[in-house]
Parts: C-alpha cells; structure tokens; sequence
C-alpha cells in the first residue's frame, strides 16, 4: 500500500497541514506524520529525505513558512514527488517569501507546489498521484470529484428557487 508523509518545518504549521491529513484519511491512504526543520534539525532532514522511499513513502508533502526551505531540501535529495506547502507563518512576508521559496526551485529540483496554506489540494494532488497507480485510491477519487460537481449542482438550484 502507497504511504504519504507529510512532514512540516515547525508545530505552528500544523493547523494548515491538518488539510492535508484530513483529506489523505478521507482517501484511506496511509500517511505519516513529522516535524523536519531544514534549519534546526538538518541530520533528521538528510535521513528523512534520502531514506523515505526505501519505507514505503511514495510522495511526500513539505509544508514551511518564512525562507520555506524544507521542500526544495527534501526534493533535492529524495527520488519521490514532492509537493510544496507555502505557509503563512508569523515571520512571514504575507506569505510571498514561502511561495517563492518552494515555487521557483532550479532546472532538475521540482516541488509542485501548491497555494498558500493550501495543504486540503496538496492531499488532493498526493492521492491523485497514487490514484495513478492504485485502482482503489483512484475510484475514491472519481467519486469525490462527482461530490464537489453535485454540491455545485445543488447549490445552482438553491439559487434559482
């Protein structure tokens, strides 16, 4: 069975990144769940980023806010797709220091990364990417893409009553 991690720079990002374990749960795809701090904890980083795959991770998530240096560390020495959370942290710059950190990664490095604070479409994208793969993971998909075209249906009706 496919494996998410999500991992984050520090606790005060868990709010937004509770999105992301919310909707990988939804899935019924296993995740894990730690605190990686490219800064202050760079060992723990290393062996995160490089040794991931060989546990069954096959994509991980990386949420950081302010220099936001987390996932493009973590894409840089890991071989699975890495998905980028900017997040608005109290030392940031409206949140644009974390876009740009994880957005504009160089040639060969890619983060695909995601809105600010947008961790609920990063879990989205993670289990697209194991849909890909896994039949199970990629029916729930189709079915909950049917839901949020319902709810847009629904709510066109409720308008016009």
């Amino acid at each position: 069975m496919s494996k998410v991690a999500i991992v984050m720079g520090s606790n005060s990002d868990m709010p937004v990144m509770q999105d992301a374990i919310d909707i990988l749960n939804g899935f019924d795809i296993e995740i894990e769940v730690d605190i990686v701090s490219a800064h202050r904890t760079p060992e723990k980083l290393f062996d995160f980023s490089m040794n991931a795959h060989k546990r069954g991770i096959s994509v991980i998530i990386a949420g950081a806010g302010g220099a936001a240096h987390l996932p493009g560390m973590v894409a840089s020495m890991s071989p699975l797709p890495i998905i980028g959370v900017p997040v608005k942290s109290s030392n940031s710059i409206d949140g644009w220091d974390s876009i740009l950190s994880i957005l504009q990664m160089p040639g060969g490095v890619p983060v695909a990364t995601v809105a600010l604070n947008g961790a609920k479409n990063a879990g989205i994208l993670a289990a697209q990417i194991i849909g890909s793969a896994d039949k199970c993971v990629l029916d729930k998909m189709v079915a909950y893409k049917e839901g949020l075209k319902m709810k847009v249906e629904e709510a066109a009706k409720s308008i016009k009553q």
